[in-house]
């Protein structure tokens, strides 16, 4: 008998604000089908060899969250998308997230909305920005 390895799936990484509360439950409560991966979730508030890579690109995690499949990394509305089409069919939330999202026009207009309420409830909840980027005013509440 020969065995052979089976390769696994590459890692997909979303990485966010997990001080966000709006970000933190869309996080958690977003599943993807099993047969694409496990989902990894990343705080982006941590210093991770993920976080410095997104930062090195200069990406501004302030303004989108990230998922990472393989080498592919897509941002904001376009990692909202992707989640979209590589999520679950299971759960009201996930029904909702890819019927939301599974347009890519649609998510790059609701995208802002969302990235809206996320800077009023960080205001609210007075919390700082990340600013992976280091920008001049970018890290106030």
């Amino acid at each position: 008998m020969i065995l052979t390895e089976q390769s696994a799936a590459p890692a997909i990484l979303l990485i966010y604000d997990k001080d966000c509360p709006a970000c933190n439950a869309y996080c958690q409560l977003v599943r993807i089908r099993q047969s694409v991966g496990e989902l990894q979730l990343i705080n982006a508030r941590e210093d991770s060899v993920v976080m410095q890579e997104i930062t090195a690109l200069g990406l501004d995690i302030d303004q989108g969250m990230v998922l990472k499949m393989g080498t592919s990394l897509y941002y904001g509305s376009d990692a909202i998308y992707m989640l979209s089409l590589l999520s679950s069919r299971s759960g009201v939330f996930n029904r909702l997230n890819y019927h939301l999202f599974k347009s890519r026009r649609l998510a790059k207009w609701l995208y802002p909305l969302l990235r809206a309420c996320r800077n009023a409830l960080l205001k609210l909840f007075r919390k700082r920005k990340i600013n992976n980027l280091g920008i001049s005013g970018n890290d106030r509440f």
